[in-house]
């Protein structure tokens, strides 16, 4: 049986975050709107309108272009693209064919640790189209125009995935750089980002390209496009396989039925009639101005990941989760800023004291902290827990003043009203207890009321530790420091 590998490239669309509209002056943003607000006579493709380009969304593909490696080019220009969709106002989309803003690109990202190349066509500018909504169980569409002329960059790549995963990480490497430019909140639930993907098969060790191409849509999720890809060379594998031909075609995806379904035939440039935007002049981007946007580039994910492995010597996973997401990365770094401040403060310079107290503030900003934002749906700058207070807390437990367990619980609290992490261990009394004559006071009382445990003990089932352990701090109320109850462990038992 032959044996064949996938040739999967990608169309993605990201919504640019502009105050207005790509053509007009509507607002962009159709979250919480009521339907048909935010438009006007351009976005409705009303006679006689007339499109005047949004400087903004020009200026945010270039520096999305930069961050892809992409040339800019010195020329661009728009052109309209006609086809007649029942969400398309105008009957054409204000797209670019030819003159791309941007062009040639190269990206590397990550997928399982190792690093993966993939070549960019070409990124360009263009509206998009409203939105149809179908009631259940009604024989008619509504139609919102709210989202009609909302700025896209259409980002195409070559065809040099050779599997789902890797199409999903370069999704994902995508989102994390259009958050770090804060070009788009760039959220595939809401439509922000929105991928189709180009997949076919090879006979494995071919380099030529196979003689048909599958587009699939619908995919919203980063979890859909890996099993719509999975599902698609599973499919055409075992059409190839017996002999059969496969067409060029449009299909979607159902992620109920987990299944691709046959749209239509896929439609080629000479389809869509392109011709110059008569409308709209020619864009000429000169060196000083590309210069001056690629000033505001800044320090990417990659580089960012580089440096904290680097510079606070975290392990690269742990370092990655911090990368995903701009703002934790940075309110790590604050925390961190805070922690050494203390420690110079205190006259302790002590290397391993502070590396033992970032790895720390990493271990709890990508844990419990992460949780807590994804729980209340905010970002790490909007919490209520400011740097000096998580460093603070991070201090107490170093300092045994708090157990860990204890810390967890007064983090929430943190979390809910902002207190600082004193006031709140002293509020419930949660001040860990490390006074050696108290907790040996404890465990005599532990052992007095167990004789069993004690002869177990010394018979060597020394797992009966976890019993006293447990037993003494039952008594303390969680209070009694651990290393301290072990200490008192051997020192009574060995």
């Amino acid at each position: 049986m032959t044996e064949f590998t996938p040739v999967i490239g990608l169309e993605i669309h990201l919504q640019l975050k502009t105050r207005s509209k790509m053509f007009c002056a509507s607002l962009n943003g159709s979250d919480g709107a009521d339907p048909n607000t935010n438009i006007c006579e351009v976005c409705t493709g009303q006679p006689g309108s007339l499109p005047v380009a949004n400087r903004e969304a020009i200026e945010k593909a270039i520096l999305m272009g930069l961050a892809l490696n992409c040339e800019i080019a010195e020329y661009s220009k728009f052109d309209r693209k006609n086809y007649f969709y029942p969400d398309l106002p105008k009957g054409y989309q204000i797209s670019q064919f030819d003159k791309p803003i941007c062009g040639k690109g190269e990206v590397r990202f990550e997928v399982g640790g190792k690093e993966c190349r993939v070549s960019i066509t070409r990124a360009h500018l263009e509206e998009d189209a409203g939105k149809l909504i179908h009631p259940v169980n009604s024989d008619y569409s509504l139609v919102d125009l709210n989202r009609a002329g909302t700025p896209l960059l259409e980002t195409v790549t070559e065809p040099d995935f050779t599997s789902p995963e890797q199409a999903k990480a370069f999704l994902q490497h995508l989102r994390t750089l259009a958050r770090y430019l804060g070009v788009s909140d760039a959220d595939m639930e809401k439509g922000q980002l929105r991928c189709d993907a180009n997949i076919s098969m090879r006979p494995h060790g071919s380099s030529a390209l196979p003689n048909y191409k599958v587009e699939v849509k619908n995919m919203n999720s980063f979890k859909a496009v890996e099993e719509a890809l999975t599902y698609e060379i599973e499919r055409q594998s075992a059409e190839l396989a017996e002999g059969r031909k496969l067409a060029t075609e449009t299909r979607g995806w159902s992620d109920e039925k987990k299944v691709t379904l046959s749209q239509r035939s896929k439609e080629g440039s000479d389809d869509y009639r392109y011709f110059p935007e008569p409308d709209l002049p020619v864009l000429h981007f000169t060196r000083e101005f590309v210069e001056t946007i690629r000033s505001r580039l800044p320090e990417l994910p990659a580089a960012k990941r580089a440096r904290l492995i680097s510079e606070y010597n975290l392990p690269e996973k742990l370092a990655g989760q911090l990368v995903e997401d701009k703002f934790l990365a940075e309110y790590f770094e604050a925390v961190v800023s805070e922690l050494s401040e203390w420690l110079s403060v205190a006259g302790e310079r002590e290397p391993e004291k502070l590396k033992a107290l970032v790895k720390e503030a990493a271990n709890w900003c990508a844990g419990i902290f992460t949780e807590l934002l994804n729980a209340a749906g905010i970002a790490a700058g909007e919490s209520k827990v400011t740097p000096e207070n998580f460093a603070e807390l991070l201090k107490m437990i170093e300092k045994s003043e708090v157990s860990k367990t204890a810390a967890k619980a007064v983090f929430a609290e943190m979390f809910e009203t902002g207190e600082d992490p004193s006031n709140i261990v002293e509020e419930k009394g949660l001040k860990q207890v490390s006074d050696a004559g108290a907790i040996e006071a404890v465990f005599d009382k532990v052992m007095a009321g167990n004789p069993k445990w004690v002869a177990d003990y010394k018979a060597g089932k020394t797992q009966v530790a976890g019993s006293f352990i447990g037993a003494v701090m039952k008594e303390t109320k969680g209070k009694a420091n651990p290393q301290v109850v072990n200490e008192i462990l051997k020192k009574k038992l060995e």
